[in-house]
């Protein structure tokens, strides 16, 4: 049973794409608890794993080996449907890309989930998630309307908007310029802080992950460092330690091809 501070868990989480000797291993046995009521981020070098382990935390991946929970919840034991349903109810996603529907209204976009559903908003709860954001003026504008940080601000909006047990956030501020970035990481740390909410954040900035209340750092597949109370300059310190590695394991290459 996770414990009673735990939103999410996985346990020998393994992913590998082909068979045999072409088998590419993007996680490698991962151990891992995202804590409740906390901002988490993700970061590691390109191709460490870490949007692989957040699409399988989030079951929008399969697993190749171990387990995953939401709660109480295996989702690696569970069916499409369900699987989809849980997806739908309790977890919410804002991506790079946004994936707004261009045909509907922010209002329509913020309440799709829930519409598709079945259920009806809690209103109270909706125009709360809605003031903080800033998009009273906007509710009725198409997403062509909006600027990239007013439709990024929608996606937050719509991942909160029916109250989910984790928020999954992947490169939120990737397609946006730096005051739009700030202010939806400003939103997302205030959904932990004033919200209760709990968010993991897949991410390659490290002013981004300053945001955040711990950084959990990929390497090949696997959890090699973590760090509480970040900062921009402890974090980018940290992520020049990869490059550090990985430039020896290129030298070390080709002092064997000599």
């Amino acid at each position: 049973m996770p414990g009673r501070g735990t939103v999410a868990r996985a346990r020998g989480l393994t992913k590998a794409y082909g068979t045999g000797e072409t088998a590419v291993v993007a996680l490698d046995s991962v151990d891992v608890d995202i804590a409740r009521g906390r901002f988490t981020a993700v970061m590691g070098p390109s191709g460490s794993g870490k949007s692989t382990l957040m699409h399988c935390l989030a079951g929008l991946d399969t697993v190749s080996a171990g387990q995953v929970w939401l709660g109480d919840t295996e989702i690696t034991g569970l069916k499409d449907g369900e699987l989809t349903r849980l997806r739908r109810d309790r977890i919410g996603f804002v991506f790079q890309s946004f994936n707004l529907i261009p045909t509907l209204t922010a209002a329509e976009n913020i309440t799709l989930p829930m519409d598709i559903a079945g259920r009806k908003p809690e209103p109270g709860w909706v125009d709360q998630v809605i003031d903080r954001l800033g998009l009273r003026d906007r509710l009725g504008h198409r997403p062509a309307q909006l600027s990239g940080g007013q439709q990024q601000r929608v996606a937050c909006a719509r991942a909160l908007a029916s109250q989910p047990e984790l928020i999954f956030a992947d490169e939120p501020t990737g397609n946006l310029d730096s005051r739009s970035g700030l202010e939806v990481l400003g939103f997302l740390r205030s959904a932990v802080d004033d919200l209760g909410q709990s968010v993991v954040m897949v991410t390659h900035d490290p002013g981004a992950a300053a945001h955040s209340d711990l950084v959990l750092f990929l390497g090949d597949g696997r959890i090699v460092d973590r760090m509480e109370r970040p900062t921009a300059d402890t974090v980018l310190e940290r992520m020049k330690a990869f490059d550090v590695v990985r430039g020896r394991l290129g030298d070390d290459a080709v002092a064997r091809e000599d």
